[in-house]
């Protein structure tokens, strides 16, 4: 477990064994910001509900899903500035990068709205029918 912003977060292994180069700490921020497209008091929000901790993986022993770890820990880096961001931070924004990327291709062709698939999706800081803003 680790501690940050009074909030405790399970850390199961070192995320990130490497540090990483500052080019890939550039790829990484923007990968993430195209991926977590759900503001911080969204996030939060959405954390609250039913719908959000009843979707998910839990490991063995916890009540609360990864995704919703996961979510808690997002709306923790959106307070974080850049220059105090740890190499686990980034581990974590490229986890979350990846999972969004890999869930967006696996979407139901209907009833998107209440599936646990959407669901599923802004426990990790994305909505898929969120409108882009760019």
């Amino acid at each position: 477990m680790f501690l940050r912003y009074g909030k405790t977060f399970p850390s199961q292994h070192k995320e990130h064994q490497v540090p990483f180069s500052d080019d890939e700490k550039a790829s990484i921020r923007a990968d993430y910001a195209d991926a977590v497209n759900m503001t911080p008091k969204e996030l939060e929000r959405w954390l609250g509900t039913e719908e959000s901790e009843g979707v998910g993986f839990n490991r063995e022993g916890e009540d609360e899903s990864v995704g919703h770890q996961s979510g808690r820990r997002i709306v923790e880096l959106a307070h974080t500035k850049q220059a105090d961001l740890t190499e686990d931070d980034y581990a974590h924004m490229r986890k979350v990068v990846s999972y969004v990327h890999r869930h967006c291709a696996q979407g139901p062709s209907h009833d998107v709205e209440t599936s646990r698939w959407r669901h599923s999706l802004m426990n990790w800081g994305h909505d898929p029918l969120k409108k882009k803003s760019r």
